[in-house]
């Protein structure tokens, strides 16, 4: 009777678990074929940050096909916020007068009292940002000035510096994007590299040829590692800022300069403007009507990009390798990695224009 009774349960176990399995296959299978695919809205990005109105061209993708295109021409110049500030002037200056550093998941206000502890802070004496007689900060004041702190060589001249590159530096900068009007899936998604591509120059904003792996020439993201066409950026806001590849952090300590970021988490780069590293919450969103966080721009496969957490601050725990999901109505999305992170997503997801 026992013997009896235990093939029985061991019977219905089975079942059960099979049933789980089958109900867990169905759903990934669901995710995988996207029932819901959102195009990108052209009218979401704001035309002040823009240098033409946008247009669509047909382009090759990264898989060999041909799609329709929205061609992004951007002044790389936010419309919806001010830039800056980045360095404070004195070490008793308080946090409005500087900007954000983002160190180990955290992020720490540029104040007086931080450029002040640097020494203790990384645990290291030779930081000495400042004038210990004075109090003053020690910081590029002239575009000469923010390049050569930026140079991959920093000279022992600009050791020691806040990199400060201004609005002004950059008046010129026009970038060119092209973005997929309706996402494709990829077949396998493309992965970023960690950390910045090719390391970056000890003085982080860069130079004027891009040297710190930021944006080139023709405004087009480079690609990375073994002569691959992958962007080195991710994707734009809704103001036409790019939100760039994770900034060369180490390079920047190694030669005892901090180049901050703004409280809306981006900095300047001679090359490519002003661009973002971290999603503060400043910049233009999309409020979703359903709890769900709000949607901050496009990724270069043209998935959408959302905030880190919901709007009870709770993060996504379901997230791919990409740092994306599916939902019925966002479809295949993205969600930024944490504000402190010095990172945006890990991948791409779909099919880029080349």
């Amino acid at each position: 009777m026992k013997k009896n009774l235990y093939k029985i349960l061991t019977f219905w176990m089975l079942i059960l678990v099979f049933s789980a399995c089958k109900d867990k296959a169905s759903n990934t299978k669901t995710i995988s074929e996207d029932k819901v695919t959102i195009p990108v809205k052209s009218e979401n990005f704001l035309s002040g940050g823009l240098a033409e109105p946008i247009s669509i061209e047909t382009r090759t993708l990264s898989d060999g096909s041909a799609a329709e295109c929205y061609k992004i021409v951007v002044t790389s110049i936010p419309t919806d916020h001010e830039m800056g500030p980045w360095c404070p002037d004195t070490i008793s200056d308080d946090a409005s007068a500087g900007g954000i550093w983002l160190e180990n998941g955290k992020v720490y206000d540029v104040d007086g009292a931080f450029i002040k502890n640097l020494a203790t802070f990384y645990e290291d004496d030779t930081w000495m940002l400042y004038d210990s007689e004075t109090g003053i900060i020690t910081k590029t004041k002239t575009k000469q000035e923010c390049q050569e702190a930026a140079n991959p060589n920093v000279g022992a001249e600009y050791q020691n510096y806040c990199v400060e590159c201004l609005p002004s530096y950059v008046a010129d900068v026009k970038h060119t994007y092209y973005i997929p009007v309706t996402p494709k899936k990829a077949a396998t998604a493309y992965a970023f590299s960690k950390g910045p591509p090719g390391g970056g120059p000890p003085g982080g904003p860069g130079g004027p040829n891009g040297e710190d792996g930021h944006k080139r020439p023709e405004g087009r993201p480079e690609g990375h590692g073994d002569n691959s066409t992958l962007p080195s950026s991710r994707g734009l806001a809704f103001n036409g800022v790019v939100f760039d590849a994770p900034a060369p952090v180490d390079n920047i300590l190694g030669a005892y300069t901090i180049a901050p970021f703004d409280d809306a988490g981006g900095h300047i780069n001679l090359a490519a403007g002003y661009h973002y590293h971290a999603a503060t919450g400043v910049s233009k969103k999309i409020t979703q009507t359903d709890n769900h966080s709000a949607m901050i721009g496009y990724a270069f496969d043209g998935y959408g990009i959302f905030e880190n957490a919901d709007v009870n601050g709770k993060e996504y725990e379901d997230l791919d390798a990409s740092r994306g999901h599916y939902d019925d109505t966002r479809g295949y999305h993205y969600h930024v990695d944490k504000a402190g992170s010095n990172n945006f997503i890990d991948g791409l997801r779909g099919e880029y224009a080349l």
